[in-house]
């Protein structure tokens, strides 16, 4: 058996790493004198002693270490490594997916904090009434397109304007929204499931939104501050106006994307809605 000493120095380890090891029960000595405390070690400790230096340059945390080690007795210890080497790859793996996200997440955060800065500022203005032909409906936001196809379908050569989402609930709901999908006609026509009506117009406090739908929470939260102050009142429903968007058959870009959100306002001097 190894002195302390001579143990230390085969396997670069100091004695009091040494020491320190022994007390966390990470490398043991094969005998330890009861009269003098004394450490003795193996010779075949000190490829337990490199491993340890070796995972510990890498930041194992002695615990992790511990744990390795303690699978040494059943298995060679180049198996527990081969093992954690497996375990690590799979969790880079893991990481690069997330980087990749992240960085993803941050390049389009990023530029629509950009979009923001550039898009239309906040404006007040009279909206006209307007003919529209509607299906009101209930469920997720995107499932609009199918009301969209169906108006189109049925009353393509009477459309005069761009498409429009009124939002009838004052909460953002995931999976049973209120909303009406609708597209300006120039005239009535009566077709089953679809509703010919006059939207009533009014003033309104609006704003045009550059980029993905997905982002159109920065934009509302312009008006809504915009109301807030002045302490307008907001009549639903809101009002998305479609004025650059996916096309039928290409997606296009989301990027460029156009979409004027209009709010309904009663104030002080403009209690009635029109």
């Amino acid at each position: 058996m190894l002195s302390i000493g001579e143990f230390s120095k085969l396997s670069q380890l100091t004695v009091k790493t040494l020491r320190f090891y022994h007390e966390e029960g990470l490398l043991i000595p094969a005998y330890v004198d009861p009269d003098t405390g004394y450490r003795f070690y193996d010779v075949s400790a000190i490829e337990a002693a490199r491993v340890i230096t070796y995972l510990r340059s890498l930041e194992f945390s002695l615990g992790d270490i511990k744990e390795l080690l303690s699978h040494q007795a059943e298995e060679n210890i180049l198996d527990v490594l081969e093992r954690q080497q497996a375990a690590l790859n799979s969790r880079i793996k893991q990481l690069r997916k997330a980087a990749i996200s992240i960085n993803q997440f941050i390049i389009e955060e990023r530029q629509a904090r950009d979009m923001s800065q550039m898009a239309n500022q906040v404006q007040e203005k009279k909206l006209e009434p307007v003919l529209v032909a509607g299906i009101r409906m209930q469920g997720k936001y995107n499932e609009c397109g199918s009301a969209f196809a169906k108006i189109g379908r049925s009353l393509g050569r009477f459309i005069c304007g761009k498409p429009l989402l009124l939002h009838y609930d004052s909460e953002y709901k995931e999976e049973a929204a209120d909303f009406e999908a609708c597209l300006p006609v120039r005239q009535r026509k009566d077709v089953a499931g679809i509703a010919v009506r006059e939207l009533a117009g009014g003033r309104c406090v609006s704003l045009v939104h550059q980029g993905p739908y997905e982002q159109l929470g920065r934009s509302y939260a312009k008006i809504f501050e915009h109301i807030n102050d002045r302490k307008y009142r907001a009549i639903l429903p809101t009002r998305e106006v479609y004025l650059k968007g996916p096309g039928m058959i290409f997606k296009g870009n989301p990027k460029k994307y156009l979409t004027e959100i209009q709010v309904l306002i009663e104030t002080d001097r403009h209690q009635k809605r029109t």
